[in-house]
């Protein structure tokens, strides 16, 4: 996918698979998919804001690794175990979502790199994974012959080390030598140690990076683009990189050479080179804040700036500069809007010209959902009313030629990938449904529809449910869709166990998806699932997402609310059976949903959430996300955060929704330190609330997939005893 996207988004393995988290540092696409930042927060206590706050009785749980505050989560694991696992069914419950998790029947995923296709696995006989691949003509086959490249469970028992894979990258065209990112027991910090495709192994006295959140990209085969932490001084207050530098081999890192410098304020700084033959060229970006950058051509004098509004988001494919504009600018004598996707020539760009080509023009309830150039089309994903149709579109003389992408599906969430955009248009089609499994396709030139390769069979029994999308109207008279999944005929009386789930937040948008774990968990057993499409999120462009950030974030839970509300209102369920889930910045809209709605809703589950909006700022990579909540440390501005800190809004004398708080220690992104001191501030207030703290998992909540099984048993088991 070559565009700036604004983050490299992990599914939450314990709930749905349409869950978001809240993003790492903004990723360019030609850039290599990591995710930066500091390293030392693990294992100290964060600084104090820099505003007088009041005393804090919790603020020890902060400490990430005291042995006082493991103890005290151990603790709270206990009680959550004689409570959750040891309830009737809940072992049950455990071994059939593992099943699913490690089922062999799942699509294997893959990227091509080189003449090969690789897969990243996981199941029951390899639960940290192998690195594997195979060609084309094997992958077509419903058993394929994979060649491992890497086992991590190997690796790790070799290094007594709980390794975990966060990915690759390579040096292309060759694709011999990559960078492999290895996470100790999940967390964004990574190790980054070069890797030899060919012979399989590590380099010896190869590229090594100490464990850090760091951004490398290869230059050429001797070179590599880095940012990470330098030491004091070299990291932004959000923690990312300040310094992008160029590391020759055979020298010490220490003695990269400096190729950028950002503000001590600033996001991030990201260097990379597009390795495109032919169109070979050096960028660097300087992210600004979350949602604002500036990118810059790198050659034998100074940076050259893209003349670029801050926040459009900016990306360079062969000859062309993609323009994703996230206000209305003016240029040229022509007003574009917010939310269209813009193409011109970068060499008549960098001369002066703006006549711009309009790829995409947003409408009341359409947004662009995505964009892949291929080597001679560009494929534009829109959403229509939270439905995906995706187009192709064609360079010629007289303009961009415009058609729709032939054999894509109706009423399922659809997903284009080229396969290899520098040598051939060919390209990967996902499509996903509720109610229908995942299907992967092959399409590209000569073909007259894409062609299945995989299919994800049934993993739940789905006979006699029925998707249905509905909207609900918000405080200020905002229509809200949401969907539903339930048995067709459902009996309006009331006493549907009902779960409703929601995010709004990033510009992230919740799509329909298919979830194993959704389906036998809770589908199954006669629960009603339902998405909440609520602003803050992503489905109509970024005007949607503009709606609630900072003083307006408190419309997001207006629409949650109204959501909850209208299932009530429509009988589909009641507040006594009505329960909530969602995680990180979903976990601050259940914190919310906790203290302003604690009638609306008979039980709740926080997964990693902000909570303490106080603190958040200091507290890991929460300085990164201020240009969405806003800063604490400004009066003004902590006036209306105090109203959306839930930590801040727990009253005495108010009864609470049973609450079940999850978190991980190893979660170096939102700290742990949210659910701890809510979990203690709840437990004061002698609130019914559980907590569980996975030690491994980092963001996503869990390390491999049996971890992963467990934690979702925990929430849907406590679901279901408190809604059924």
């Amino acid at each position: 996918m070559h565009r700036l996207a604004l983050a490299a988004v992990l599914a939450l393995t314990a709930v749905p698979a349409a869950a978001a988290t809240p993003p790492a540092t903004p990723a360019t696409a030609t850039a290599p998919a990591a995710t930066p930042a500091s390293t030392n927060a693990m294992t100290t206590t964060s600084p104090a804001v820099t505003a007088p706050t009041p005393a804090d009785p919790f603020l020890w749980l902060e400490e990430v690794q005291g042995e006082k505050a493991l103890a005290w989560a151990r603790a709270r694991n206990a009680e959550s175990a004689r409570v959750l696992d040891a309830s009737p069914g809940f072992a049950k419950l455990e071994r059939r979502l593992l099943a699913i998790l490690d089922a062999k029947e799942r699509i294997p995923f893959v990227e091509k790199l080189g003449r090969w296709y690789y897969n990243f696995w996981k199941d029951a006989a390899n639960p940290r994974g192998l690195w594997r691949r195979t060609t084309l003509a094997e992958y077509r086959k419903p058993r394929p012959a994979w060649v491992t490249v890497l086992d991590l469970d190997a690796l790790g028992a070799a290094e007594k080390e709980n390794w975990v894979w966060h990915g690759a990258s390579c040096l292309k065209p060759a694709y011999r030598r990559c960078m492999v990112r290895l996470s100790r027991g999940g967390a964004d910090a990574s190790v980054e140690r070069e890797f030899d495709l060919e012979t399989r192994s590590f380099v010896p006295n190869g590229f090594t990076l100490p464990e850090a959140k760091s951004v490398v990209a290869w230059r050429d085969a001797d070179t590599l683009y880095v940012g990470t932490d330098f030491g004091p001084g070299s990291l932004t207050s959000s923690g990312y990189p300040r310094m992008a530098r160029r590391w020759k081999r055979g020298t010490p890192l220490s003695q990269a050479e400096l190729v950028y410098e950002g503000k001590p304020d600033d996001m991030s700084v990201t260097a990379w080179r597009d390795q495109t033959r032919g169109f070979e060229r050096d960028f660097v970006q300087r992210a600004i804040t979350f949602y604002t950058n500036e990118l810059y051509l790198l050659g034998s004098g100074a940076p050259v700036k893209l003349d670029k509004p801050d926040s459009a988001e900016a990306s360079v494919f062969r000859e062309w500069l993609f323009l994703q504009l996230r206000d209305d600018w003016t240029v040229g004598g022509r007003t574009w809007p917010s939310g269209a996707l813009l193409a011109i020539q970068l060499e008549k760009f960098l001369g002066g010209d703006r006549r711009f080509d309009l790829l995409f023009e947003p409408g009341e309830r359409t947004s662009l959902a995505d964009f892949s150039p291929t080597r001679h089309h560009v494929l534009v994903n829109e959403l229509d009313n939270v439905r995906n149709r995706v187009y192709r579109l064609t360079p010629g003389a007289g303009g961009w030629r415009r058609e729709p992408l032939r054999g894509t599906p109706e009423f399922t969430t659809v997903g284009v990938t080229p396969v290899d955009a520098d040598e051939s248009d060919d390209y990967f089609m996902t499509t996903s449904g509720y109610l229908t499994p995942s299907s992967l396709l092959l399409g590209g030139a000569g073909r007259a529809a894409p062609v299945k390769l995989k299919q994800l069979p049934g993993l739940f029994d789905a006979s006699g449910l029925a998707v249905s999308q509905h909207q609900a109207i918000s405080a200020d008279g905002t229509r809200i869709p949401y969907f539903q999944v339930a048995r067709a005929g459902l009996a309006l009386d009331g006493r549907n166990p009902t779960l409703l789930y929601g995010y709004g937040g990033f510009e992230i948008s919740l799509l329909p998806g298919y979830s194993g774990t959704v389906g036998a968990a809770w589908l199954e057993k006669g629960g009603v699932f339902v998405v909440a499409n609520i602003r803050g999120g992503g489905e109509f462009g970024p005007r949607w997402h503009q709606a609630a950030l900072k003083a307006k974030r408190p419309r997001a839970y207006e629409d949650f609310i109204a959501v909850a509300e209208d299932l009530v209102r429509r009988k589909v369920t009641s507040p006594a059976r009505l329960g909530t889930q969602g995680g990180s910045n979903g976990g601050l809209l259940m914190g919310n949903m906790l203290v302003r709605r604690p009638d609306l809703f008979g039980a709740i589950v926080c997964q990693v959430p902000l909570l303490d909006m106080r603190r958040y700022h200091v507290l890991l990579a929460g300085a990164s996300w201020m240009g969405e909540y806003g800063n604490p440390d400004d009066p003004a501005e902590w006036a209306f955060i105090e109203g959306f800190s839930p930590y801040h809004q727990v009253k005495a004398g108010t009864s609470y929704p049973p609450t079940l708080l999850m978190t991980s220690t190893r979660d170096d992104r939102v700290h742990p330190g949210h659910a701890r001191k809510m979990m203690a501030r709840l437990l004061e207030a002698k609130q019914p609330v559980l907590y569980y703290e996975n030690i491994e998992g980092g963001h996503g909540g869990a390390a491999d997939n049996r971890q992963a099984a467990h934690m979702a048993a925990l929430s849907y088991t406590f679901l279901w005893q408190k809604l059924k």
